[in-house]
């Protein structure tokens, strides 16, 4: 058994047997502290290439590396014992080839201790999807508005809602997961559509700005408590406000070091005692005593 994983987790043959809407919940996680606090709610944490925006300040998730994603999604294992943990692959890293994508899958899994990985595309991956999973590697597929193809969507723009898009998208769901996918995320379409794909599909679909009908929905955790607030995604519900409160914080605490009132006794150590050195054995340290 890996050293970085627990019996207890969900497993993903566990995820592909729960079809049915609200059976799946999932938010992202990309450090130790936050997965644990996910863990006790989430049955997937998704360590989203979406860290490269929330945590690097990147403007899209372009330049995230591989490094970078085995560095954060082994972070995520440590942190939870419960929920599946499934890897974004970043961009570059399976496109090229099918074996371009096992040699990054690989290691994603080998290095972090995860449980499976989640790329981008329909029917141009499904030969990668069918190579990864014929060789035990879990997928979870993306389909929808892809954020990797942002520029070939021409931004960050809703999916689905006309008759040609809507027939690729759904050509691309039947693609991913006739090629082995155990789940796939609908992000960014047209209601209607995903509640179809939710209806239509063997496998688990996963809303993010999709349909209630999904068999589960996931957002960006910071989204969802207010602590990435640079911009606010339509499909986003706030359920806090934990950037406000942060600042509240640290502004209260500049102004009591500023003031005096921070640290008190209490957050210092041995106060009140006299200073004790012992004898001084250099003329250095003498010269230092006699300054004391």
């Amino acid at each position: 058994m890996s050293t970085h994983s627990s019996s207890r987790r969900l497993s993903v043959a566990a995820v592909r047997a729960r079809k049915g809407a609200g059976n799946l919940v999932s938010l992202t996680a990309y450090t130790t502290p936050m997965a644990r606090l996910v863990d006790a709610q989430a049955d997937i944490i998704i360590v989203g290439d979406s860290l490269g925006m929330v945590l690097y300040g990147m403007p899209s998730t372009l330049g995230v590396t591989l490094d970078m994603m085995v560095a954060h999604g082994a972070a995520v294992v440590r942190g939870s014992t419960r929920a599946c943990v499934v890897i974004d692959m970043p961009f570059g890293s399976y496109q090229e080839s099918p074996e371009q994508a096992f040699r990054s899958a690989a290691r994603l899994l080998v290095e972090t201790g995860a449980q499976a990985v989640k790329l981008e595309g329909g029917q141009e991956m499904a030969e990668t999807i069918r190579f990864l999973t014929g060789r035990g590697i879990p997928v979870m597929a993306h389909i929808g508005l892809m954020p990797q193809q942002f520029n070939a969507f021409g931004g960050f723009r809703a999916q689905g809602l006309d008759a040609h898009s809507a027939q690729g998208i759904l050509e691309a769901a039947l693609a991913v997961q006739d090629a082995g996918a155990f789940s796939v995320v609908i992000e960014g379409t047209a209601e209607a559509l995903a509640k179809h794909l939710a209806e239509t599909l063997e496998i688990p679909t996963i809303g993010i700005g999709a349909s209630a009908a999904c068999d589960g929905q996931v957002l960006v955790t910071e989204d969802m408590v207010g602590s990435f607030d640079a911009y606010t995604p339509r499909f986003v519900k706030r359920y806090a406000e934990v950037n406000i409160a942060m600042q509240s914080a640290i502004e209260q605490y500049a102004n009591e070091v500023r003031e005096g009132v921070f640290p008190q006794r209490e957050h210092c150590f041995g106060y009140g005692k006299p200073l004790m050195l012992a004898p001084a054995t250099t003329a250095e340290n003498k010269e230092h005593r006699v300054a004391l």
